[in-house]
């Protein structure tokens, strides 16, 4: 192969990879994670101000309203409807308790396919599971050093 087959072959990938990779418009993807993660957060102010408005205290209330955000999180995850709403709103899908719902469940149900124990129960926590596993350990090592600094007599 020549020197000029080979440019030329270069310059032919080069066009192919311009024409394949998609183009973003970041303010255009910032608004539209602003609108999403804006609509999720709005949902669960309905739903809190619903349950106060029904005589609700407000941690009973606020209880309600991540478990309701939690079920509507799985449910838009098992009607394959999040993933689209994800593919819209990007970052604005991760408002932290129907991302993180998201994120138990979608490996969940790609995986019940291999079965209950080494499909459901294996991978169910693949994404979630180091996020759960840093919060019991940060949790575990500052109980600790309180407990330390209390018997030092630094805290009262």
């Amino acid at each position: 192969m020549t020197e000029a087959e080979k440019q030329e072959k270069q310059q032919e990938y080069q066009d192919y990879v311009k024409h394949v990779t998609p183009t973003h418009n970041l303010f255009l993807d910032m608004c539209r994670a602003f609108v999403t993660g804006g609509a999720f957060c709005t949902v669960g102010q309905l739903i809190l101000n619903g349950f106060g408005q029904a005589g609700l205290d407000k941690e009973t209330a606020g209880s309600w309203c991540s478990l309701l955000l939690v079920l509507l999180s799985v449910l838009l995850t098992g009607c394959n409807l999040y993933q689209k709403l994800a593919k819209f709103g990007g970052a604005g899908t991760l408002v932290p308790i129907t991302g993180f719902a998201n994120s138990v469940a979608a490996p969940a149900i790609e995986f019940k396919k291999e079965g209950q124990v080494f499909g459901i129960g294996c991978k169910i926590f693949t994404i979630a599971g180091p996020v759960i596993l840093y919060g019991v350990f940060t949790s575990w090592v500052l109980g600790l050093g309180y407990w330390v600094l209390k018997l030092c007599g630094v805290l009262g």
